[in-house]
């Protein structure tokens, strides 16, 4: 039960901290889960955050993934009320609060200041995924490549996801000779 209450706790203050989309709470939610409570691994949250990237849907759904890890389908829905109840809540109010002061100089002020904070906040988020997931050249190449590709055009990020998961599993297998090949003779 007091894991489920501590799910709960967090993942609802994580909800309300995700000023700029989930991204923005990436660092705090590592912090937790992995140093704090010791819930998951530094692997198996970067394993998990990867997961919610390539699965369909909201990429926070790793959320889920993270409540039944420690405690079940029960802290699976529980992360999952505590994590998007709060904030669309939050959204509800806030935008009808928003909607009655269109027009007001305080409105374009809170916009203005927003925007730089939320940046921050998900540049703080690339980072500490970056971090955790960036341990060699191999990964630091595939990380500058599908930067430039992304600054340079518009391309599916499936296709980039799978082009960088071949070109690091033909580096693995090249550089670690001792592994048997997954393709059949």
């Amino acid at each position: 039960m007091h894991k489920l209450i501590s799910l709960a706790w967090v993942f609802a203050l994580l909800s309300i901290l995700a000023v700029g989309g989930g991204t923005a709470v990436l660092p705090e939610m590592q912090r937790m889960t992995v140093t704090q409570f010791h819930w998951v691994t530094d692997k198996q949250f970067r394993d998990i955050y990867s997961l919610g990237q390539v699965a369909p849907g909201p990429n926070m759904l790793m959320v889920m993934v993270i409540g039944y890890r420690v405690a079940g389908y029960f802290g699976a829905a529980i992360v999952t009320f505590a994590f998007f109840l709060p904030d669309c809540i939050l959204t509800l109010f806030v935008n009808r609060i928003w909607l009655r002061f269109s027009g007001s100089p305080w409105r374009d002020a809170i916009q203005r200041a927003m925007a730089p904070i939320a940046i921050g906040l998900m540049l703080s988020g690339t980072y500490s995924i970056g971090t955790l997931s960036i341990h060699n050249v191999m990964s630091f190449a595939i990380a500058a490549g599908t930067l430039c590709v992304l600054m340079w055009r518009r391309v599916n990020p499936l296709l980039l996801i799978s082009a960088g998961g071949f070109a690091y599993l033909i580096f693995f297998l090249v550089t670690n000779p001792a592994v048997p090949s997954p393709i059949p003779h």
